[in-house]
């Protein structure tokens, strides 16, 4: 299942990145120079589960600027989103190393992403294959689209 992200009716990012930097996590967009180092990050942390992630942040990291946006702590990366990888106007990959999930990392690397999008010019956003619906209505008001399974990733070499 695909689900559809609204562009212009984003919820607010600031009070999200408020509080994740009092944790000491600081969301960015990548620079070239740390494809390598988060693609093995994504590598290690995601790439028995979703082998295509790796591909896709490379890809993220090919566009200037990068279509990939970073979250650190203690030096080193916790999450990360990316977009326009697969498909224009497609968000996605996006992960949180395990120990950090529920703080509010996802989201605000999510809306970060989202609203680079919208400055970008995109109308809307398509989360492609969506693994957690819920995270996504909850997030970002995203909403299933009828018909969209399986979608553009139906038939991928595996």
């Amino acid at each position: 299942m695909d689900m559809l992200v609204k562009l212009y009716d984003l919820p607010d990012n600031r009070s999200r990145a408020a509080r994740i930097a009092e944790l000491g996590v600081r969301v960015r967009r990548g620079m070239a120079y740390e494809r390598a180092v988060v693609t093995e990050w994504v590598a290690s942390n995601f790439g028995a589960g979703a082998p295509g992630w790796v591909s896709e942040a490379g890809v993220a990291f090919s566009h200037v600027p990068a279509t990939c946006f970073t979250a650190t702590a203690e030096g080193g990366v916790i999450g990360f989103c990316c977009y326009d990888c697969t498909c224009l106007g497609f968000i996605g990959p996006i992960g949180v190393a395990d120990d950090w999930r529920t703080r509010g990392v996802g989201e605000t690397l999510l809306l970060s992403a989202l609203n680079a999008m919208r400055s970008a010019g995109y109308g809307y956003a398509i989360i492609g294959h969506v693994g957690s619906p819920n995270f996504f209505a909850r997030a970002a008001n995203a909403v299933e689209i009828s018909g969209s399974d399986p979608g553009v990733y139906a038939d991928g070499l595996r």
